[in-house]
């Protein structure tokens, strides 16, 4: 299936890529790089970097725009890292970006993948709106969206109530939304976007035992990473793909620690990339979203209308249940393997 994701990488998008490379479903027809966690020019050397770690082909990369819409970009270096990707280096490269940029990405792989298109955004939708204001008609060209945002009747990580890819560009979201409903409303609802918020994601939490299940699975050592090590303990994993998520992994955990929810890392983008390839492994309630825009205390909040207050069709499918269990179980199944093949190519 043709997969373009648009990402702000990231800790956690840097681990769906490699889901998304790893799956034999998946065929990652372009790259899109959105300002979110760290700028935008940080977020294209991060994804040209992890395609030359994931030895893959010349996949596009597109830059995105540098800024929100009407706000000032906020990223998120406390959370991932200077860089963002935690302690993890990544290996240079000369690859290149595209000439377009990254609204123009989207459209050009709609266009050349009618009805087949398969999008994922995991960052703040800042491309994706832009995107449909050069295409309008691209929610008809893709076979399905899945959006990462939004916390819906669930607390915020970024204000009481936002979540942070809403935070970043509110104006975005709502714009995506409201274009998205205009295109399908409630006559096409297996097209309506899939919209998985922190009220989901955030069941799905990685730990160090999980990730030393992952070492295993692609033949490495692992570091066997404790909340007692030292901050900023680097890798001796032995696999170059499961030593850079280590150490990217060690920052977020020590982040999420810090902030009083364990040594653990929330794996919302990686969640969102499994999704996109197959929607089952999460079921979903239709609504109507809107991103408030005015509130004082309120701005960026997620807002599902799900008993049809507003009298508007729906523009959503939102998450409302998984099993952390069976996604982990696939995520190891599908990157344990593809880590190893790094190391022994003969691997099958």
């Amino acid at each position: 299936m043709p997969v373009f994701a648009d990402v702000d990488t990231g800790v956690d998008d840097a681990m769906a890529l490699a889901y998304l490379f790893a799956s034999p479903d998946a065929n990652v027809v372009g790259i899109a790089s959105t300002a979110g966690n760290v700028p935008a020019e940080q977020v294209a050397i991060n994804n040209l970097r992890l395609l030359e770690l994931f030895g893959v082909g010349d996949v596009p990369v597109s830059l995105g725009a540098a800024a929100p819409l009407s706000i000032p970009l906020r990223t998120a270096e406390d959370t991932h890292g200077p860089e963002g990707l935690g302690y993890a280096h990544l290996p240079q490269t000369d690859r290149s970006l595209t000439p377009y940029d990254a609204a123009q990405a989207w459209v050009t792989a709609a266009r050349e993948h009618p009805g087949e298109l398969i999008g994922l955004a995991t960052g703040p939708l800042t491309n994706l709106a832009l995107a449909l204001r050069l295409e309008p008609a691209l929610p008809r060209l893709l076979r399905r969206l899945v959006i990462m945002g939004g916390a819906f009747d669930y607390r915020g990580n970024t204000t009481a109530v936002a979540e942070w890819n809403t935070h970043v560009d509110p104006e975005a979201a709502a714009e995506v939304f409201a274009v998205w409903g205009a295109a399908w409303g409630l006559h096409a609802p297996t097209h309506l976007p899939i919209v998985l918020g922190l009220n989901l994601t955030e069941n799905v939490a990685m730990t160090p035992s999980i990730l030393s299940r992952l070492a295993a699975a692609a033949g490495s050592d692992s570091s066997q990473l404790s909340v007692l090590d030292d901050r900023g303990t680097r890798s001796t994993a032995t696999n170059p793909l499961i030593q850079v998520f280590e150490d990217a992994l060690r920052f977020y955990f020590e982040f999420h620690f810090d902030q009083g929810e364990g040594y653990l890392a929330h794996l919302h983008d990686p969640l969102a990339a499994a999704v996109a390839l197959d929607p089952d492994l999460v079921l979903y309630q239709q609504a109507t979203v809107d991103v408030e825009l005015t509130g004082t205390l309120t701005r960026g909040m997620t807002v599902a209308d799900w008993r049809g207050h507003w009298g508007r069709d729906h523009n959503a499918r939102i998450g409302i249940g998984v099993d952390p269990a069976a996604f982990f179980d696939r995520f190891i199944e599908r990157v344990g393997p593809f880590a190893r093949r790094l190391t022994d190519p003969d691997y099958s």
